[in-house]
């Protein structure tokens, strides 16, 4: 495959709906993909492990969301990375793309590093605090003390995959992605079927198949034909340039952290209910992600593709790209909450055969999929203004919105009735009202008006 064709993909020319699609499905389907394989982890543990099947379900589950507060802070980093690389495309300034990948690929291993540390040294205190249940909670810990060792790799990947999207490609991070959660699956099997672990089996697992698409990912981007490529020898920080990437990176950096902290007071919450529910969300999670990742797709297409036009100048391109992306989400969006309420049952069903769990599952399934359609509409404007460099003010109302409003009722509202049903309400609630807010966010900032004069 030639590298060169593989690496750069223009957005600043031609028709615009099929390059949106070009470049949404291959991310939709890495996000789903990825998840159907963290997904294996739930289901291997949950069919192959005996009597231990629900407390490794409920395990692994109460990690998601402290996981993805420690590692969503650097992602967020990483979306500074895609803006900053996608405004430099469009502007033909090749010497901006080139000092942001490699200052990029730094700030990867050294706070993938400097996360790992820190979280080893943080796994139980943390964990314990969580309500999780006696028989689930030394498996839990164990599974993120393995899962964390690997924060190095996964980082890596995770820039990589920003650095590819900059520059308009998000195929390869997908070919990536099946080769190694191929991989993956394999040795969940191996390591859990035939060689009798449990929770640790999945997480070296994890952290294998996340080293071997790093790796992937470094090799092409070695032999990139682009200003993209990678060369040891230019690895060094460029100051300027680590400046405006943190510039944008920072507040959707900030907006995960407090975004991941309300999840972790709502799964602190759910642990409470017991195993059985802890087990029965953890499931339907691995369902319901994957709308998530359809319409997340949509609003990084919209920031890249938004920020090469406004590189190159061309603010008509920006706006018909935000109405398109909308438009576009809107349709297959519908199309995959769709799915998954007819389906759900029937896909939860794949983790476990209690017919309690199932139930349970689906209600979180229902509120959470049709609360996506909110979700759709303010993470496409809010990928539109991130890729006019506009960052803070989206992180801010998602903050204020989301994490504010869920926080304020898993301490109030769900104190008085004590129903998972009364957790997952809080979802359309929180997602409804932020789209609202971005909407007249939007009509404030007015990006394509005053930036591009």
């Amino acid at each position: 495959m030639n590298a060169k064709k593989i690496s750069k993909q223009s957005m600043t020319e031609g028709s615009l709906w099929n390059k949106i699609l070009g470049f949404a499905f291959p991310l939709a389907m890495t996000g789903i993909l990825q998840q159907m394989f963290n997904a294996a982890d739930i289901a291997v543990v949950g069919n192959y492990t005996g009597d231990l099947g629900e407390a490794c379900m409920a395990a692994v589950g109460a990690n998601t969301p402290i996981i993805n507060f420690i590692v969503n802070g650097f992602l967020g980093i990483s979306l500074g990375t895609n803006v900053v690389i996608a405004n430099a495309v469009g502007s033909k300034d090749d010497e901006t793309v080139k000092k942001a990948v490699h200052t990029s690929m730094i700030v990867a291993i050294i706070g993938g590093i400097l996360v790992a540390l820190l979280g080893e040294l943080l796994a139980e205190p943390i964990l314990r605090s969580q309500n999780i249940a006696d028989d689930s909670v030394n498996m839990a810990i164990l599974y993120f003390r393995i899962y964390i060792a690997g924060t190095p790799v996964i980082l890596l990947y995770n820039f990589e995959a920003a650095i590819f999207r900059g520059i308009g490609n998000t195929r390869m991070p997908f070919i990536a992605l099946v080769i190694s959660g191929v991989i993956n699956v394999g040795l969940n099997i191996f390591f859990v079927v035939f060689m009798n672990r449990t929770v640790d089996g999945v997480a070296t697992a994890t952290v294998i198949s996340n080293m071997i698409s790093g790796i992937i990912l470094l090799l092409f981007l070695r032999k990139s034909k682009t200003p993209a490529r990678f060369d040891e020898k230019r690895l060094k920080v460029d100051w300027p340039v680590l400046g405006k990437i943190v510039k944008i990176g920072i507040p959707a950096s900030l907006q995960a952290c407090v975004f991941s902290a309300a999840n972790i007071i709502i799964q602190s919450a759910i642990n409470g209910l017991g195993t059985v529910v802890a087990a029965a969300s953890s499931a339907a999670f691995n369902i319901e992600i994957f709308s998530y990742y359809v319409l997340n797709s949509f609003g990084q297409a919209c920031t890249t593709i938004t920020g090469q036009n406004y590189g190159a100048k061309k603010i008509d391109r920006c706006k018909k790209t935000l109405k398109l992306c909308l438009l576009e989400g809107i349709v297959i969006e519908g199309l995959m909450v769709t799915t998954l309420l007819i389906c759900g049952k029937n896909l939860i069903s794949i983790f476990t055969d209690n017919p309690e769990l199932v139930e349970i599952g689906y209600i979180r399934v229902m509120f959470i999929t049709t609360a996506h359609l909110f979700s759709l509409f303010y993470d496409v404007m809010s990928g539109y203004m991130r890729g006019y460099g506009i960052s803070l003010s989206p992180a801010l109302v998602t903050m204020f919105c989301i994490c504010g409003i869920r926080i304020f009722w898993i301490y109030t509202v769900f104190e008085k009735f004590r129903s998972f049903q009364t957790i997952m309400t809080v979802y359309p609630i929180s997602l409804g009202t932020t789209a609202v807010a971005i909407f007249i966010l939007l009509l404030i900032k007015r990006p394509a008006r005053k930036l591009g004069a």
